[in-house]
């Protein structure tokens, strides 16, 4: 084992959350070394999560459009898709490119990157043991590190449940992303964000998708009058969608996977080319030796923390999919900023409104603050202010006019607690409520806001005519 060495700022985990606060950190003067165990910067979410699967989306979309345009007069000769070139366009012109470039910025923030896994021995110091090539540390030899503050941002993996274990035809949402082949049929355990998106994704390349939800809806966190406009289009598709169901087992050969899944105590099998298990995640904070620190852990393993990220130790801060609160990469970056703004002794604090969710379904929803259902929840008197796609020229000349942008403002002064959209451009949409949620705006102000013409954003500003008693194209 080598002698102590002394760091500043330490950061575990080279994600959303640790890259981001490893750059801020440089920028406020603090001396940062990033520890990050895989041989790639960018965490989960760069690499096999939330940047993969919109370019496959994307590709799937691609395909729609140049498989049926008639809508638009345009005939088109039946497309073929080599997936082959699919993964290897998603790997390196979008993954590797958007890696190498984080890789890049820590280098200019001159951030020291050690590639080796970190477990705490005290509350200021920490083991690394190599997991990366020999420019770092021998792979047979320990790095003991003395710092003076720590920001842990480990992130989360998936979850494996009794019956699925990942191998072969069973795979987890990596497994997913970087399938050989697309799947004739394929079966989809688990109807949330990565379920959903990525089922989407498959039924555009041409797969026969079926998904299997325990709950009785798909996209438990969006309201079901947002639901049941993605599950009209998943019925188009053709995508099955058996709710209110356990699955039991998965049973494989060398060519196909049979899921053995119960409604109602009825059992029932499907088969499959490919069973996808995305059911949800667990924070990565068992294997980091927090039990060797005073650093309190709450309900499944998430650690305790303060509006600055501060942990029970003044000196360790934690962020991202390990602290409670929604698992998104945006939040992870928030908190990034918050905590190592918090090392500088600045005034900072995790002290948002809403933090906007968006799933990349067809077509796209996107949250922010209180749905109707959740201001009923509170006791707080609301409205809720719709206007449909449907009346938005630019969404019908995209020939995508199913869905709706919601205000939710308070029945006494109209001010804005939440919005909702489903439909064409959400997730872009979603930005400029969030800015209103968070920044107390009333509906007036909204519809005093001059909004292009014709745009997809027009129906944020006909909403709030709607909440303020003048609706013009409704």
């Amino acid at each position: 084992m080598s002698d102590v060495e002394k760091r500043d700022t330490v950061i575990i985990g080279s994600g959303p959350g640790g890259y981001v606060a490893a750059i801020r950190a440089s920028e406020l003067g603090q001396s940062v070394t990033v520890i990050e165990k895989s041989d790639t910067v960018g965490g989960v979410c760069l690499n096999v999560g939330c940047v993969p699967s919109k370019a496959l989306i994307n590709a799937g979309h691609r395909f729609q459009n140049a498989k049926d345009a008639s809508t638009f007069g345009i005939t088109t000769q039946a497309p073929s898709i080599d997936f082959s070139k699919t993964q290897e366009w998603k790997q390196k012109k979008v993954v590797d490119r958007m890696t190498n470039g984080v890789r890049m910025l820590l280098k200019k923030h001159k951030v020291e990157l050690i590639q080796g896994e970190a477990v705490l021995d005290s509350n200021t110091k920490l083991r690394v043991v190599s997991t990366g090539p020999k420019q770092f540390m021998s792979a047979d030899d320990g790095m003991t590190i003395e710092f003076n503050n720590l920001i842990i941002a480990t992130g989360s993996r998936p979850v494996e449940i009794p019956g699925f274990k990942f191998e072969g035809r069973v795979v987890d949402s990596t497994g997913g992303l970087g399938l050989p082949e697309i799947p004739k049929e394929f079966v989809v355990i688990g109807g949330g964000y990565v379920g959903t998106e990525l089922a989407g994704a498959y039924a555009n390349l041409g797969s026969h998708v079926t998904i299997i939800e325990g709950t009785d809806s798909i996209l438990p966190n969006f309201d079901k009058e947002m639901v049941r406009v993605v599950l009209k289009q998943m019925k188009k598709k053709g995508i099955d969608v058996i709710t209110s169901a356990m699955a039991k087992n998965a049973v494989q050969d060398d060519n196909s996977v049979t899921v053995t899944y119960s409604v109602d105590g009825k059992e029932s099998t499907v088969k499959a080319d490919y069973c996808m298990v995305t059911v949800g995640r667990k924070a990565n904070t068992d294997d980091l030796g927090l039990e060797m620190t005073d650093v309190k852990i709450g309900d499944h393993g998430l650690v305790e923390v303060d509006q600055q990220g501060r942990t029970s130790v003044p000196n360790i801060y934690a962020i991202g999919d390990i602290v409670p609160g929604p698992a998104l990469a945006h939040k992870a970056f928030f908190e990034a900023k918050t905590a190592a703004g918090a090392i500088s002794g600045k005034k900072t604090a995790n002290d948002w409104v809403g933090v906007p969710a968006v799933c990349f379904a067809d077509p796209e929803l996107a949250t922010v603050g209180m749905t109707p259902d959740d201001a009923k929840d509170k006791g707080i008197e609301v409205k809720a202010s719709k206007f449909p796609f449907a009346g938005n020229a630019r969404a019908v000349s995209l020939d995508q006019p199913d869905g709706f942008v919601r205000l939710v403002t308070t029945k006494d002064g109209n001010n804005l607690v939440g919005a909702q959209v489903v439909g064409p451009g959400a997730s872009d949409l979603i930005a400029e409520l969030s800015l209103a949620v968070n920044g107390g705006m009333n509906a007036e102000d909204i519809a005093l806001t001059i909004h292009p013409h014709p745009t997809l954003s027009e129906p944020v500003q006909e909403a709030a005519d709607v909440a303020i008693g003048f609706p013009t194209h409704i």
